[in-house]
């Protein structure tokens, strides 16, 4: 039996750049196979969803998980949704900004809905003949469903309530006693749960009071309104009743008391000193009365002023009804009225319904047996059954928006085509840095910049971090800046340069930190003997400046001793330091045997002739610049984006490289426009040590040397030959050379 061999479900293609593979991403059909493509040849797997050059609200809605980051699987699910619901997937690399209603496919379900909802949202903003929608309409869903009655939010306003006069107020009203809920339209309005609370809340209210109505005979001695009245005279003054009682015990128990429980004279006459009002506080802390024992609490008259009108209330709404008209209380007829109002005080304490308390017992009645819930639920219902073509808002959204950025964010995620292509800058590139004649195009937006040092510190490139300010709206962002061609010189912190962004605004740029790495092979091969230079210029400035000071120091000491020539000693003679002497000795005489063991005729390097000399000196050259250049060109060749990319939050899957070659395009130094016309004359140019013409001149000297000595006379004619015109022998010739 043969096995049958089974064939791949998508052939793909592949590009290399960065120094690896890379899928290509051409139609629909590559963009539908990308769940069953391995994920180790995806050059990412995650991206931020802030700082990229792509609307942010795309990435808000394939973030699924609301992490912040778009990763493979939210990417794989928001290719599906977009080719799932459009006829012709193919179109999503066009990048339309507008989606034409008729290309969204109506042939399922939800294409169906898609589409009602679409057709309802541009009647919605005024747009009935429009035939396509673009996501700026779909910006304000307030704008959306302003004016309309139902928009399937499950919320309904007194919009909702039509020319129903009364549901309109139903819903007022709730909305006053247990506050409302945004509607999409933007106004105020009330759900189901609402609903069921405040009905919930009224029918417990009307129960409380059902149940004070059926025990009246103790829970409301005086009717409802006596009783309430009387409790709230009782209420206010219970405290300091209780008090006065307590009091006048304790003068019974021990008449010693009465003058410190009465308050001491001293300090009425801290009180004197101030302006005393009838309600000020050290009067109302003050008993009632004047405490006796088993001494009743007058009504009226000597009572303290602070409560004298709580009394009085307390006297005609309590105490008359309940025990008949007296000018005193006693502490049992005090007890009594506690008895007497104790039930009602039991009735408040399981008050239920108290968002509806402030309707009152009659307008909750009325709302109960009105079958105002039954109009609210019913409108609830008209408002649900639009929910689903409402809800639909969002992947409307959804889907405008993919059709114009979803095969932008593949072909920068997948792959990296953007960024290597040459063509438009990835979507990670937030704009153009112009500083030290040159145009930096690959700058990634910072957060912060420390932080994204440690990382991007790995990817072996030359990096500036700059503070980015617009003065003209008071805008500030961080940048970092990858240079990759020229060289490092004149680049520092504190340097300014221009920044201009992808929508064309210029920004005042400041270099604050850098992380120093090789930019180029031909900066490798002149940093040594720049360094050298540096470190020579730094001794000489060094030297220069210790010996400005020894000079002001001998001319001060001069001036001093001039002074006081009379009263110095004769100086002593210093002597020479020999050891001193010696060392000088030795340094002139190394540098003297190393020029004549170079240069020396007859034993140097100068007798191999003119090509070994420019051997010796090409090997020279190469032994102190070749490490460096070694060293710059591995770190070049291996120089990748991964590295800076994952500091800003990305899960770069591939070594991305920024070879040499690659890295001279994403820097561009200056040159002058093809066919230009220089004038090299600088009436400001520094005069030169005259190299050319001291180079004629020993050419000359040496070869006329040469010459004389007869070394050119088997290059030359008879007759010009030093031996001819000096008249020398063959052996004195011999001789002398």
């Amino acid at each position: 039996m043969m096995l049958k061999r089974s064939t791949p479900a998508h052939t793909w293609r592949f590009f290399t750049a960065g120094g690896f593979d890379q899928v290509k991403l051409e139609n629909a059909a590559d963009l539908r196979a990308l769940s069953g493509l391995d994920q180790k040849l995806w050059v990412a797997l995650a991206c931020p969803t802030s700082g990229l050059e792509i609307d942010a609200r795309t990435l808000a809605l394939i973030d699924t998980d609301k992490d912040g980051r778009v990763r493979a699987k939210e990417l794989m699910a928001a290719v599906d949704f977009a080719c799932a619901n459009l006829k012709d997937p193919d179109a999503l690399f066009a990048g339309a900004a507008a989606l034409p209603l008729d290309a969204i496919n109506d042939a399922t379900p939800e294409g169906k809905t898609l589409l009602s909802a679409a057709r309802r949202f541009l009647v919605n903003i005024g747009k009935p003949e429009a035939t396509t929608l673009a996501a700026e309409d779909l910006a304000d869903p307030a704008r959306l469903f302003a004016g309309s009655a139902f928009n399937g939010d499950g919320v309904i306003t007194e919009l909702s309530a039509g020319s129903d006069e009364k549901a309109r107020a139903d819903i007022a009203t709730l909305i006053g006693c247990v506050g409302g809920v945004p509607d999409r339209s933007g106004t105020t309005g009330i759900n189901q749960e609402k609903v069921d609370a405040f009905f919930v809340d009224a029918e417990a209210f009307v129960a409380w009071h059902d149940k004070a109505r059926a025990e009246a005979a103790s829970v409301l001695p005086l009717n409802a309104d006596g009783t309430t009245a009387a409790f709230a005279a009782f209420a206010a003054i219970r405290h300091k009743i209780d008090d006065y009682f307590a009091r006048c015990r304790l003068v019974a128990f021990d008449p010693r008391a009465a003058g410190a429980l009465n308050r001491r004279e001293e300090e009425y006459l801290e009180l004197a000193a101030q302006d005393l009002t009838v309600t000020s506080e050290e009067v109302a802390g003050f008993p009632l009365a004047q405490v006796g024992a088993d001494r009743p609490l007058p009504l009226a008259g000597p009572v303290n002023p602070a409560h004298a009108a709580a009394l009085a209330t307390l006297r005609d709404a309590a105490v008359a009804p309940l025990l008949g008209a007296r000018a005193q209380l006693t502490e049992a007829d005090w007890a009594a009225i506690v008895a007497k109002l104790a039930p009602y005080a039991a009735w408040l304490e399981t008050k239920a319904g108290a968002a509806v308390e402030s309707l009152g017992e009659a307008r909750a009645r009325e709302l109960l047996a009105s079958g105002a819930k039954a109009r609210l639920d019913d409108l609830l219902g008209q408002d649900r059954a639009l929910e689903a073509e409402a809800a639909s808002i969002e992947n409307m959204e959804r889907l405008v928006r993919y059709n114009r950025d979803l095969a932008l964010l593949c072909t920068n995620f997948v792959n990296f085509k953007d960024f290597y292509s040459g063509g438009e800058p990835a979507i990670f590139q937030c704009g153009t840095l112009y500083l030290d004649q040159r145009a930096c195009r690959l700058c990634l937006r910072v957060e912060d910049a420390a932080k994204h040092a440690v990382m991007a510190g790995l990817a072996g490139a030359y990096l500036a971090y700059l503070d980015c300010v617009r003065k003209s709206d008071d805008k500030k962002m961080t940048v970092v800046a990858v240079f990759t061609a020229g060289d490092r010189d004149n680049l520092m912190i504190g340097r300014n340069g221009v920044f201009y962004d992808r929508q064309g605004n210029d920004w005042d740029a400041t270099i604050t930190k850098i992380i120093d790495n090789p930019i180029s092979i031909r900066q490798a091969f002149w940093s040594p003997y720049k360094k050298f230079v540096r470190l020579i210029e730094e001794q000489v400035a060094k030297r220069a400046a210790e010996h400005d000071a020894e000079s002001h120091k001998m001319l001060a000491d001069t001036a001093t001793t001039t002074v006081n020539v009379d009263r110095a000693k004769a100086p002593e003679n210093k002597k020479v330091d020999v050891g001193t002497v010696a060392a000088l000795g030795v340094a002139v005489g190394a540098i003297g045997t190393f020029f004549t063991a170079f240069i020396g005729y007859g034993s140097g390097v100068l007798k191999l002739g003119p090509l070994a000399v420019a051997g010796a000196l090409l090997g020279i050259i190469c032994l102190i610049s070749l490490p460096s250049v070694v060293l710059a060109w591995l770190k070049l060749r291996t120089r990748n984006i991964g590295p800076i990319l994952d500091a800003n939050g990305w899960a770069v899957n591939a070594k991305a490289k920024m070879n040499i070659p690659f890295g001279a395009t994403l820097t561009s130094v200056a040159k002058l426009p093809p066919g230009s016309k220089r004038d090299n004359r600088d009436p400001y140019a520094e005069k030169g040590f005259p190299w050319k013409r001291i180079l004629i001149v020993a050419v000359f000297l040496i070869s006329g040397y040469k010459w004389y000595r007869g070394a050119l006379d088997h290059y030359l004619p008879v007759s010009m030959r030093a031996s001819t015109v000096f008249g020398w022998s063959s052996g004195e010739g011999a001789a002398k050379k």
